[in-house]
């Protein structure tokens, strides 16, 4: 398994990943030649070292980053499989696209569908019928009620709470602790609770 990015976000993830395989093979990428270790795992700065038959997961938190990067590499690399934690409550009638990871505490309940290249982060819960596209981050403790769609690439915060059947769109930022009672158009910053929207 090849880790690009050598931050704190690729730390849960090497956790995650020897947590399912103690015996698990890691090798950790990032372009900063300023980056030595991650945890107990030297970080490699040289794409040739890497075979094409590995397999990639991000270890970034930023979601363009991850959409630009995916699609650079996805004609030369193999994007691994879901990661989930242990500890977390998935579905089997859920469904979970390539490269996305789901830490540890996870609830994610029937019918939801997650894109590809997604975090759930520890402890979120992601109730019935949600639908959450491509490269979303779900920070720690945010709660989607049933039916919430969220939208390509947005942002939500930590202690979010979404209500039921709310659509959030494309590239959206909800902040930490907002809760939102209506839909949110693509690009919006929403704060506040009741959430309000800050910027466009």
């Amino acid at each position: 398994m090849l880790i690009y990015g050598a931050g704190g976000h690729s730390k849960v993830i090497i956790e995650t990943l020897l947590t399912i395989n103690p015996n698990m093979k890691i090798q950790v990428y990032d372009d900063d030649v300023e980056k030595k270790q991650c945890l107990d795992f030297p970080v490699i700065h040289d794409w040739e070292s890497i075979s094409e038959n590995s397999q990639i997961v991000f270890g970034l938190g930023n979601n363009n980053l991850r959409a630009s990067l995916a699609s650079t590499l996805k004609s030369k690399y193999k994007f691994c499989e879901a990661i989930i934690h242990p500890s977390s409550v998935v579905s089997q009638n859920s469904n979970i696209g390539k490269g996305t990871v789901i830490f540890a505490r996870v609830v994610v309940n029937a019918d939801s569908q997650v894109g590809e290249h997604c975090i759930l982060n520890t402890g979120s819960i992601i109730e019935h019928d949600c639908i959450i596209d491509d490269f979303v981050h779900i920070s720690p403790g945010a709660i989607l009620a049933g039916g919430v769609q969220i939208g390509r690439a947005s942002h939500i915060g930590m202690g979010a709470q979404i209500l039921p059947l709310v659509k959030v769109g494309v590239n959206c930022i909800i902040g930490a602790g907002a809760v939102i009672l209506r839909d949110v158009p693509d690009g919006s910053t929403v704060v506040g609770n009741p959430g309000k929207i800050l910027s466009k």
